[in-house]
């Protein structure tokens, strides 16, 4: 048990540390947007996906007493990649450099990042080979833990206390430390010669999954990644693109995995479903400010943020736990929900810059949450055993996913209206509102989500007086008027 619980713990540690690691150390290069995080995490969510395929095809076709020999060597080949420091080469897509950045971490870190991926279900899986009759679940929790150890510790011990390229090091040693787990682990399989096919499973075979079961783990895991990916989105491009605002939303996000997945009683729709109400309805209410005239504190802009996406992913995974299937097929459960988590990924880091001129899919992931959890409890007939609880819930449910539905499309109309211009790109959403018309302070004003970034006015005597950022007694203005160019030479 302790070798498992040491080879999913590094395993979990290096995954999640590697994360921050990499993307602070390729932000210079591609610019402070928070779609360098979004795209970093899109490609590591792909990264867990392979490795979780990997992990099933080894588990489902390979003898158990071989699937050590075949994982171990791969795991050994892929040390030839380290270390992982990451290098610029080649000219960055300026404009849309989604390309640029998945192929420089796949170059510096995929191989490694696939095998640390397959440990959480194929040391599961080899657990329960092991020690039969023991949930090998728990171990799930034990893994989300360490990578929100590695999380937390980055912009508390890490970051301020290491450099980028030690950082690299570091990490390319755990990975040396891992495999040596890892061996550990494989050695009481290698030791007994498991290789009769009546040996490579104790647990007692179940039915499989069925399409609607696997479609909701799907479903549920894709809404989950959604709400975390859109939620940090929107607090990078209001607030900084900072390692905290990165590693927050994530951290809960693990959360609500150690907690659906450590015990199934912690999950409590009577406690978690009014939760999600409450705190959605404060995002509603917070998205509908005007923090141009009444700025909110950035603090409890944040708490509002996370704690919706808390609560939105406590229901996306409690839901999916209640329906995770039996031991023996738990690396299948592993790969929908990975799968789930990587549409997710491909959705708002790829999709959403293309058909949206907004952040609108924070307002669809919410959306997508409140219908998915109705939906869950009314096929839940235990939930719902009398129909008197059946048609008060349907009539809750329903009313709240119509008023929600109408108040996030007011937001996002009362957005486009009020603008003269939507654009949205790799490096955020830009919108250009024009004030007080008709007035000598008609003017117009460029935002950068809700942050102002530039202002003209529009009278023809100010037209090219310079504003904000740009005025006479800015840095910026101070800088260009006593640049040496400007100065009148000595003399003349």
């Amino acid at each position: 048990m302790i070798a498992f619980a040491c080879a999913v713990f590094t395993s979990a540690f290096l995954v999640f540390q590697v994360q921050p690691v990499l993307a602070r150390f390729i932000l210079p290069w591609f610019g402070g947007s928070p779609a360098v995080w979004t795209t970093c995490m899109l490609f590591f969510q792909v990264g867990l996906l392979c490795g979780y395929a990997y992990a099933h095809l080894l588990a489902s076709r390979v003898a158990l007493a071989k699937q050590p020999y075949v994982h171990l060597t791969l795991v050994v080949v892929s040390m030839l990649t380290l270390p992982i420091t990451p290098e610029q080469t080649g000219v960055i897509t300026a404009q849309a450099p989604t390309l640029d950045i998945l192929l420089l971490l796949a170059g510096a870190v995929g191989f490694p990042f696939v095998m640390l991926s397959a440990s959480a279900p194929l040391l599961q899986h080899w657990f329960a080979n092991v020690h039969p009759g023991r949930s090998p679940f728990r171990l799930y929790a034990l893994s989300n833990l360490g990578s929100l150890v590695a999380l937390l510790g980055y912009p508390i011990v890490v970051e301020p206390a290491i450099t980028l390229a030690t950082q690299t090091f570091a990490w390319s040693a755990g990975y040396v430390v891992f495999a040596a787990v890892s061996l550990w682990c494989a050695w009481p399989i290698l030791s007994k010669r498991l290789d009769k096919p009546a040996e490579r499973d104790n647990a007692t075979p179940s039915a499989p999954a069925t399409w609607s079961e696997r479609v909701i783990w799907t479903l549920l895991a894709a809404c989950g990644s959604i709400v975390l990916l859109a939620t940090t989105n929107q607090m990078c491009q209001d607030v900084a693109v900072i390692p905290f605002l990165w590693v927050l939303p994530l951290s809960l996000y693990l959360v609500t995995f150690i907690i659906c997945f450590e015990r199934d009683s912690w999950y409590l729709r009577s406690l978690w479903i009014p939760i999600l109400t409450l705190s959605v309805g404060a995002l509603v209410v917070l998205l509908h400010q005007d923090y141009i005239d009444d700025e909110m504190s950035l603090a409890y802009q944040i708490a509002i943020y996370t704690s919706a996406m808390f609560a939105c992913c406590m229901v996306c995974h409690g839901e999916m736990v209640r329906r995770r299937p039996e031991a023996t097929q738990l690396t299948t459960f592993y790969l929908y929900l990975a799968f789930g988590g990587a549409l997710g990924g491909v959705f708002v880091s790829i999709i959403a810059p293309l058909i949206f001129d907004g952040f609108w899919e924070l307002h669809l992931g919410l959306l997508a949450t409140a219908v998915l959890a109705g939906f869950c409890i009314v096929r839940d007939r235990k939930a719902l055993a009398t129909r008197v609880r059946l048609y008060s819930f349907g009539t809750y449910w329903i009313l709240g996913v119509a008023t929600l539905a109408y108040y996030l499309d007011d937001h996002a109309t009362y957005q486009l209206d009020d603008s003269i211009v939507n654009m949205r790109g790799f490096y955020g959403v830009l919108h250009v509102y024009e004030v007080d018309v008709g007035t000598k302070y008609h003017a117009r004003k460029l935002f950068h989500g809700r942050i102002s970034h530039g202002g003209q006015w529009q009278s023809q005597r100010d037209r090219n007086r310079p504003t904000t950022y740009y005025g006479t007694n800015s840095g910026t203005g101070v800088a260009i008027n006593y640049h040496p160019a400007r100065q009148t030479p000595e003399g003349q």
